[in-house]
Parts: structure tokens; sequence; C-alpha cells
């Protein structure tokens, strides 16, 4: 779509030049390492600023003209510019949020929808008007939310520590609110199968004041019983588990069977989930100590065979380290190659989006001035990736398109 680029100025000024060989051009120096002033900065030129540039990059109604190429896309490899469009610029769409989680994206409704957990409330951004508005007033601190194969909306809350599913006639459906007898944790993020199952994480995130509710007294985040865990809400208690357990990654069959793949031994605190196009990998973030733990996970990328609804062969796909620095992996997905585009926070500058290829290698960064706790790839045409960071939403619109339904 771009035209080659050559390591030559002259050759690429020596016709007329135009918007589009200027900023593939550009781009194309950026990727091959073409950091001095003379290649980057001709005479009278100023450096863009960017996320770690002072003064700061503006965003939203402040941001003004955007520069291209977006000096806060970072090309690692030269594979990544093959995922961009060289003409996008990173925007911040909304920052009204208090901690915004779970986009998914509805291909019917041409909508996103995504959780601010911590105000218990399901927001949807409508692709036409670019306009966040209520999705249902009180979300009871959702979390992770998907959409089907049939275009069903599951959700993970918090609050009640089940799953639901929406169905097409209106109703609701839970999907999972106990193993082994006892109420599951705070379920976090949620995937489906083609085979028509559904499988979703279970650390305990939740389990505290303010996301979802703490424990019972004498459960792990309350142990003493100081805290006072059933005010300031209706039904604490009266729906959904009470006192955590051990962590857990689940699948519910089609026929409603809920199963443990992966325990506590196997993975802490598991977070994000994707399945790989061909539905033979499962990848699994671990993430730091939840409520209630004196351990919490070793903060990497995992990455399972999957076979007839089980998981084997467990493997480390990234540590998750990044200039000496142990970035913390949150939402994941995966686009129609293969290519593993994780959510991460850590220190400003490294902070934002990390690109994996999919046999491991860090080939691109998405900075962002805060750390990125999900994303996922919508419009029309799912080449717009969708970043939720803190209480922003950030958006850019890509050169490939995500994989799945949501």
């Amino acid at each position: 779509m771009t035209a080659p680029f050559s390591s030559s100025k002259t050759d690429l000024f020596k016709k007329a030049p135009t918007r589009r060989t200027i900023l593939t051009g550009l781009a194309g120096a950026s990727l091959l390492g073409f950091k001095t002033a003379k290649a980057a900065n001709p005479s009278g030129s100023i450096t863009p600023s960017s996320v770690v540039s002072q003064p700061a990059r503006a965003w939203g109604a402040q941001a003004g003209p955007s520069f291209l190429p977006d000096p806060d896309v970072l090309f690692l490899d030269p594979s990544f510019k093959d995922l961009t469009y060289f003409a996008a610029p990173i925007r911040r769409v909304w920052d009204q949020g208090g901690w915004l989680e779970g986009p998914a994206w509805s291909t019917e409704g041409r909508f996103l929808v995504l959780s601010d957990v911590i105000r218990s409330r399901a927001l949807r951004y409508t692709w036409e008007t670019g306009e966040i508005s209520d999705f249902r007033p009180d979300s009871y601190a959702a979390n992770g939310n998907c959409f089907d194969f049939t275009g069903r909306l599951i959700v993970c809350e918090d609050f009640f520590r089940r799953v639901v599913r929406w169905e097409h006639d209106g109703s609701v459906k839970v999907l999972a609110d106990r193993y082994n007898g006892q109420g599951l944790n705070s379920p976090n993020d949620v995937v489906p199968h083609p085979d028509g199952s559904v499988w979703f994480t279970d650390p305990g995130y939740g389990t505290n004041l303010a996301e979802g509710h703490p424990d019972a007294p004498g459960g792990p985040t309350n142990l003493d019983g100081k805290i006072r865990w059933n005010i300031g809400r209706e039904l604490i208690g009266e729906i959904g588990g009470t006192k955590r357990q051990a962590d857990h990654v689940f699948r519910v069959a089609p026929d409603g069977t809920l199963t443990a793949v992966l325990q506590e031994k196997d993975i802490r605190d598991p977070n994000g989930l994707c399945f790989s196009p061909d539905y033979k990998k499962l990848y699994v973030v671990s993430t730091p100590k939840a409520p209630g733990q004196s351990v919490g996970g070793d903060q990497a990328i995992h990455v399972y065979d999957v076979k007839d609804g089980t998981l084997s062969n467990g493997r480390i796909f990234s540590t998750m380290q990044l200039n000496g620095v142990q970035m913390n992996p949150d939402g994941i997905r995966v686009d129609v190659f293969g290519n593993l585009w994780c959510g991460a926070s850590g220190p400003l500058g490294l902070c934002g989006v990390m690109v994996f290829n999919p046999v491991g290698k860090l080939i691109g960064r998405i900075r962002l001035p805060q750390g990125c706790s999900n994303l996922t790839f919508g419009g029309p045409k799912r080449d717009h990736l969708f970043m939720c960071a803190a209480g922003s939403l950030f958006t850019l619109q890509v050169g490939v398109q995500g994989f799945a339904p949501s």
C-alpha cells in the first residue's frame, strides 16, 4: 500500500514528493535506525513532542495537529511496519473514566463495550459519533467482556464473582459462579472458543473494596474481620462467593460443565488470555499478587498447547523484560497473522503496548502516558486498536486486522 523505502535521500526526493512518499520515507528511516539530526531533523526543524519529550505530548482537545508518523509508535523490527498504518496518529478519545478494562467490539452493533471497574459502569463507544455513553448504569463491577460467535455478550462480574452471558432475548444466563462447592474469586478476562466453550481467568483482584467486595470475615482478604465487607451495596454475599479460593483458569463446556484447566500450582494470578488464530495455543498472562496472597505471579506471558479442551506443555512466551525493567502485562489479543499485542504497565516511556511476533520476539511498541490495562481490535474493518489506560481510552488505526469475534 505504501511506496517502497529507499535509504538514499536523493532517491527519495528525486521525483516530486508526495505526502505518502515523504511519510513512508520517514517511517522507513525509523525502521533502519536513522536517528541522527541530519536524517530526522533537517536544519530548522524540531523533534515532535511525544510521551517522553519535555514538554510532554498533549492529548485530546489540546493535542493540536498530529505529527506523522506518530513518534510514539516504535519500530523494533522491520516486520512491525507491515502491521501499522503510516498516516495514523494515536488518539485519546475519552479520559473521564476511573479504571477502564475489558474492551470488546460488537460487529453487529458497531460499538465497543468497555468496563469502568471501580465505578461499576458498563460503557459503550459508538463508532459513528465517537461518543461514550452508559451501556448499563450498573455493571456489578464488571471487568472482562467478550462477544461469542453468535454475538452474545459474555461478562466477568467482580461484584458477584461470576461469569454471565446476555442472551439474544435479553435474559441473563449465569455460566459460572461456583467451583467445587466454593464461590469464585473475581473472574477477570474471558474468551470464546469455536467449539462453544468459554474460557476465563479467576484471580482475586476484585476481592477488595475498590473493585468488587472484600471477603467475609476469616477470608484471605479479611482475616481479622475488621473490614465491613457487606456495606455500601445491595446483595453483597447474597449472590456469588464470599471467600477467596485458589487461582484457576476455567473452561465452561457447551453443556455448562466447569473444568479447571489450570490451577494455582500451574500459574499464579492468571489475568489476560487469548487463543492463537488456529486455536492450538492459549496465551495466559501472569500478574503480581492479588489481595489475600503472599506470593504473586511471575509477570510473564505463558503459552500452552490446546487439544480437546485441555492444556499441556506450558512454557514462557515472553518474560516481559524491557530495557532491563520487569514490565507488568495485562490484557492480550492476537491479530490475524498470530502476532500478540499486550497491554503493559511500567515506567513512563516504557508502558503502553508491546507487540510480539508468533515466536515471541518483540517487534514493536506503542508508548502511552499510562499503563495499558487491556486492548482489543475494533472498527468495521477490525483495523483499529482500542487501548484502555487507567481512566482513558486511546485508539490507533493499524495495518492489520484483529482475530477472534471481539
